[in-house]
């Protein structure tokens, strides 16, 4: 029983087998490969085709590839300036959406540099002497009405041509020969020396303290003088001389205009390094 039903099982496995052989289709074919773009492909043709006429059809295709690929990239360059040069289209006209104006910025000035103004050089001082005058009196007056003008200013004396005039240094005339002779006692008395009382003349009972050739010799025996108590005076014998206003003039001003107000009859240049 048990080997009857495994012929009828084996009988129809078979049958099955068989069917599907028969109805089975055929496998498609594999599709071969693709080649490189510019490689010839090469393919079988039924009939016997010559396999040189082949080759010869595959190496024309293989040199027109490359050629046409190269024209098509120098066309594109081409084309693609003349769609740039060509003008653009208008875009049609529409109505432009109101755009609001931006507020003016404020202007910021610059503050103005101003140059300095270049000072001119000062012009180098001028320095004149005024005269001459009669004497020391008159060159005082002078001074005064020259004012500012000249600045600073001094008085100097001009000995006379001749050289006999003399300076002397007097005490004022007492009123008696006793009053000189107590005089006397007194410029002792303070360590003064060269003196005598004059006897006769209009200076009669007036104490001489020296006689000089030169101005600066008698003023620095006054000066002695005046250290030890007394007032002497001055006085001048034989030839007068002259007396000369000199001084440095005031910015802007001309020695005419100084020679003018002081009243001098001459004015000679002078060198500001003598007033020093």
């Amino acid at each position: 029983m048990l080997t009857r039903a495994l012929i009828v099982v084996l009988a129809i496995l078979n049958v099955g087998v068989a069917s599907w052989w028969l109805l089975r289709s055929e496998p498609a074919p594999a599709t071969p490969p693709q080649p490189a773009t510019g490689v010839a492909e090469l393919r079988w043709l039924p009939g016997g085709t010559d396999a040189a006429a082949v080759a010869q059809t595959a190496a024309t295709a293989a040199t027109a590839a490359p050629t046409e690929a190269l024209q098509e990239r120098e066309a594109a360059p081409s084309a693609a300036v003349a769609a740039t040069e060509a003008p653009a289209a208008a875009p049609p006209a529409e109505a432009a959406p109101a755009v609001a104006a931006k507020p003016a910025e404020p202007v910021v000035q610059k503050p103005v540099v101003e140059t300095p103004a270049v000072e001119k050089p000062a012009a180098p001082p001028r320095c004149v002497a005024l005269g001459p005058f009669a004497d020391r009196a008159a060159a005082v007056a002078a001074q005064g009405r020259a004012g500012k003008l000249l600045a600073p200013a001094r008085l100097r004396e001009q000995p006379a041509a001749s050289g006999s005039t003399r300076y002397r240094v007097l005490l004022p005339a007492a009123a008696s020969r006793e009053d000189a002779q107590a005089m006397v006692k007194r410029i002792v008395a303070a360590g003064l020396s060269d003196y005598y009382i004059i006897s006769q003349g209009e200076e009669s009972n007036a104490i001489a303290l020296g006689q000089y050739r030169n101005r600066a010799g008698a003023e620095r025996r006054i000066a002695a003088v005046q250290a030890a108590g007394f007032q002497p005076r001055l006085v001048a014998s034989g030839d007068a001389g002259q007396w000369w206003l000199e001084g440095q003039l005031a910015a802007g001003s001309e020695p005419a205009q100084a020679q003018q107000r002081s009243g001098a009859a001459q004015q000679r240049s002078l060198e500001c390094t003598r007033l020093r």
